[in-house]
């Protein structure tokens, strides 16, 4: 919907008038939000276009609707790494040893792995936190526009709750930090202490932390990533709704919404994707055939 919103905001702004053309929908996939100079990521925002364009040819037969030869073949999403519970808490483990030696640096490292492990939030959803954004009262944090446009709500773990809590006093210690429109995760050296966090900083203390324990890469990336937390985070949640016999059907949904995919199918992708899911994929289809009535020959 956030696509499509944009798109007409496009079409608007430059006059067009007529059936919609595969060239004017090559101008707005360039134009994102980000100035991305990435096919691969114009080739995305043209794909989020193609079902509501299929939809309008029923209405007007000269719509035009692109395929994979204007910016190439987009690659198939990659199996994530999806990381042991041990490989969490080494992590976390790892990031409070973290220099300097009773500084703020490892608390804001630990607290930060730790909060998007805990929620499956991505790493620019964190960094984007401000203090009103945290309310401990009720256990809920508030994303605000994240990557496809929209607001969420996040309770939280009465754990999680109480490592916010720790966090925030003991931040808010070492100086003036409490500030309703100030960053939650804050840069804690020279000039940038109190500023907001840049990703480039955090991946790069990420991979610091990686070669250190050494883990063994079980994904088709290039090494185990910061967004795997997320990953795991849906995986694991599936797998604990199957332990507890919950309906997973039912509640796929919830969890879409919960992380903030702009589509269920995108958490659905994991039942094939993620060999930790495959077999509970397995097990749906042979159930889904059981139930089937074969005719008598």
């Amino acid at each position: 919907m956030y696509a499509l919103r944009s798109f007409a905001k496009h079409v608007r702004s430059v006059g067009h008038r007529g059936p919609l053309t595969v060239e004017v929908m090559t101008q707005w996939a360039k134009c994102d939000s980000h100035g991305s100079n990435d096919p691969l990521t114009w080739a995305r925002r043209l794909k989020s276009l193609r079902t509501f364009l299929r939809w309008l040819q029923q209405f007007e037969p000269r719509t035009e609707v692109p395929d994979d030869s204007i910016f190439g073949r987009m690659p198939k999403r990659l199996t994530p790494h999806i990381y042991s519970e041990q490989e969490i808490i080494d992590l976390l483990a790892a990031a409070r040893r973290l220099g300097p030696v009773n500084g703020l640096r490892p608390l804001v490292y630990e607290t930060l792995f730790g909060l998007i492990a805990s929620t499956g939030m991505r790493i620019s959803e964190a960094l984007s936190l401000r203090n009103e954004d945290v309310n401990l009262k009720y256990g809920m944090l508030t994303i605000h526009q994240t990557k496809f446009g929209k607001s969420r709500q996040v309770p939280l773990h009465p754990s999680t709750v109480t490592a916010l809590s720790r966090y925030l006093w003991m931040r808010n210690l070492a100086g003036d930090f409490a500030q309703d429109e100030a960053p939650l995760f804050i840069g804690t050296r020279g000039r940038r202490l109190g500023l907001p966090m840049g990703s480039r900083q955090v991946h790069r203390v990420f991979i610091e932390l990686r070669e250190q324990l050494g883990w063994r890469n079980r994904g088709a990336h290039h090494a185990p990533r910061i967004h795997d937390l997320r990953h795991t985070f849906v995986v694991r949640r599936i797998l604990l709704w199957q332990s507890q016999g919950i309906d997973v059907d039912q509640a796929m949904l919830s969890l879409s919404t919960y992380v903030g995919h702009a589509m269920v199918t995108n958490t659905y992708w994991y039942l094939t994707a993620v060999p930790e899911l495959m077999a509970l994929a397995g097990q749906r289809f042979a159930s889904y055939m059981g139930q089937v009535e074969v005719p008598n020959g």
